[in-house]
């Protein structure tokens, strides 16, 4: 039966109706901002939609989509879905290997990609399929440079594509106003593809539904609308920007901006001045790594200035952000230090007009929290997954808690199960898993609630304070909680630090292996005169083994003082030879540690560690960017951490 409820189509075509000539997506190309109207976007959306009709796309195909954030592939999502079919949009950065698997899975047979680089891939793929029962038929390319000689079949260009798409209109009055009605809220609006940190990845099924529910809950909570801005720079395969670049830009009707490229984020962020922001802590860990590394070059007089506004920053700053009572003379030092370190300071992160900025996808140390919202960035936390369109808790402005991630949004509900683990109930709850009734059966119960796998607790207030992936908490021998997610983000706060992996599940201490930040610590040693050669000599230098020490005695500080985390202080580390990588399968496309893969690939790392050893020798296989494989090879030295007497809390 046919429903007026609505679907993204139909948001598109209401925005269309109500304000055709604002501004619906904006992309930097050539350095010349592009600008698409509301009606603009619905008059390709439509062409592109008639053209993949007319090449025989039907209801319920699924069409695969992969580039980086441009607004023609924002478009293809919301062409697919005006036929009834479903999106699949796939990590830009995978290797042609990963994705064979994810366009097999799926059955595609239409892929939508941005440039030669894609196009490329996609052939290989095809030709890695073509012993399979399915196999991409057609292949449509947005970005035209490079491809003139192509004559691969079934390869055309998105101008091509919308020349199909207006003699299929012509010919065929109303066909495609007629699909856009059929649509239901209940048809899968999207597959998103887990990243598979525990097994192959599992296609997520989002009805359109599901994810305007979460789009309209975070609209409304932050009273979002068209005069707001959004930089749209992260992978359109990643649930958060399905969910921001597309749910919420759809209900809300604000404006999408596409960076030139990934380089040109923080530069295009300063030009639109954006009024919205999202972003992994990842994201936010490297703008603080890129501040930290401009105070060190600075002059002496302002990094003492740097210093004595950051420290009251830090004292008052997320008070004042939350409206609590703060003495009027930090008051007033706070306004002159906004003046001169933190207004500049935004402005130097493309922060100046930021209304809310919100950060998901992983755990955000508190340190790290604390910086953003005390130099005035209103950076909040998204809670959820994949299989919750990233929609199941939310911070409300004024209510903030460091430690937490919010109460349960509108339209959720929470309970933590008796072995600790976060269930949640409501309206972003996944339809399926695609073809795998067995993995959705271990994920949703009999009652409906969708099984997280984070282990968590609620305040009394209703916040929920998530502990770490349940899978990976542990206990060492002494029975003391480890958690080793929360120590890596305390770790991950420092500038010099990338990367973090923890041991201790099962063992009488906690040992860690670091990655370096190469920028951060290379620009530290230029200015000591500290000569290198490159990654793996600059690790192992015994200075920068020096410099890592100091911060994780820092880090350890902070454990001992900690109630009932004192005896998770690291005992013992080792600086990593390479960085951890997705494409050596070290992390995944959305980087979280696969830290089984790690323990196991780097055995003799850990055995190390444990053993008593002060070094230990390694060889370690390398993938290239261009499919070449090399080897690296280190000798590490493993290093003896300070550790601090255990703070006993107040009775």
């Amino acid at each position: 039966m046919q429903t007026t409820a609505p679907t993204f189509p139909r948001l598109l075509l209401a925005h269309a109706q109500a304000q055709p000539q604002a501004p619906a997506i904006r992309e930097k190309d050539l350095g010349i901002w592009q600008t698409w109207s509301w009606s603009a976007v619905a008059q390709e959306v439509r062409e592109m939609a008639c053209g993949l009709a007319s090449l025989g796309f039907k209801p319920f195909d699924n069409l695969s989509i992969v580039g980086a954030n441009r607004p023609h592939l924002y478009m293809a999502v919301l062409a697919a879905q005006s036929l009834r079919g479903v999106p699949v949009p796939l990590y830009q950065d995978a290797v042609a290997s990963e994705m064979v698997f994810m366009l097999q899975d799926a059955a595609i047979d239409f892929v939508i990609v941005e440039d030669q680089e894609q196009v490329d891939k996609l052939l290989e793929c095809r030709e890695l399929q073509k012993d399979q029962q399915h196999g991409i038929r057609h292949i449509i390319y947005d970005d035209p440079r490079g491809l003139r000689h192509y004559d691969q079949p079934g390869l055309m260009s998105y101008e091509q594509l919308r020349e199909l798409g207006r003699e299929f209109d012509k010919t065929h009055v109303g066909y495609y106003d007629r699909a856009v009605a059929s649509g239901e809220a209940t048809d899968v609006g999207v597959i998103l593809y887990t990243s598979g940190t525990t097994g192959r990845p599992k296609g997520v099924c989002q009805t359109h539904a599901s994810f305007i529910a979460a789009g309209r809950g975070g609209v409304e909570t932050d009273r979002l609308g068209p005069g707001d801005n959004i930089m749209s720079y992260l992978p359109m395969a990643w649930v958060g920007d399905h969910l921001f670049s597309v749910a919420q830009w759809l209900v809300g009707g604000f404006t999408l901006n596409c960076p030139e490229s990934t380089e040109t984020v923080m530069n295009d962020m300063r030009e639109i001045g954006p009024s919205y922001y999202f972003g992994p802590p990842r994201t936010f860990e490297g703008l603080l790594t890129a501040v930290s590394i401009r105070m060190e070059d600075a002059a002496a007089p302002k990094r003492w200035l740097y210093a004595k506004f950051m420290a009251l920053a830090q004292r008052v700053g997320a008070d004042i952000l939350n409206g609590a009572p703060v003495s009027m003379g930090d008051r007033l030092m706070y306004g002159l230090g906004n003046l001169l370190i933190y207004g500049p300071l935004r402005n130097v992160l493309g922060m100046s007009r930021i209304r809310v900025a919100y950060t998901a996808g992983a755990a955000i140390g508190p340190d790290l929290f604390r910086f953003y919202r005390s130099i005035g960035v209103n950076l909040k936390q998204f809670y959820g997954q994949t299989e919750t369109c990233a929609y199941v808790c939310l911070q409300q402005d004024g209510k903030v808690k460091l430690q937490t991630v919010g109460t349960a949004a509108p339209g959720i509900e929470l309970k933590i199960a008796d072995d600790g683990e976060v269930l949640v109930r409501g309206v972003s709850v996944l339809k399926e898993y695609y073809k795998r009734p067995d993995a959705t059966a271990e994920v949703l119960d009999a009652n409906g609630y969708f099984h997280t796998g984070d282990a968590g607790v609620l305040d009394s207030e209703g916040h929920l304070r998530i502990i770490d992936r349940a899978k990976d908490v542990g206990k060492l021998a002494s029975g003391a909680i480890f958690a080793p997610n929360y120590i890596e983000n305390k770790l991950k706060f420092f500038p010099q630090i990338k990367e973090a992996v923890c041991f201790g599940n099962g063992r009488d201490e906690v040992c860690a292996a670091i990655n370096i930040d190469f920028e951060a610590v290379g620009n530290w040693a230029e200015r000591r005169g500290l000569a290198y050669g490159g990654y793996v000599d600059l690790a192992g230098k015994p200075e920068v083994l020096a410099l890592i020490a100091e911060c994780i005695a820092k880090v350890n500080a902070d454990l001992a003082s900690e109630d009932g985390m004192g005896e998770t202080q690291i005992a013992r580390f080792l600086v990593l030879h390479k960085e951890l990588d997705p494409d050596d399968d070290e992390l995944t496309r959305t980087r979280k540690v696969r830290r089984g893969f790690i323990a196991e690939k780097y055995a003799v790392l850990v055995s190390a560690l444990y053993g008593g050893k002060t070094e230990q020798y390694i060889e370690t296989q390398v993938k290239f960017e261009d499919g070449r494989t090399g080897v690296v090879n280190a000798t590490l030295k493993i290093v003896e951490a300070r550790t601090f007497p255990i703070v006993k809390a107040a009775a």
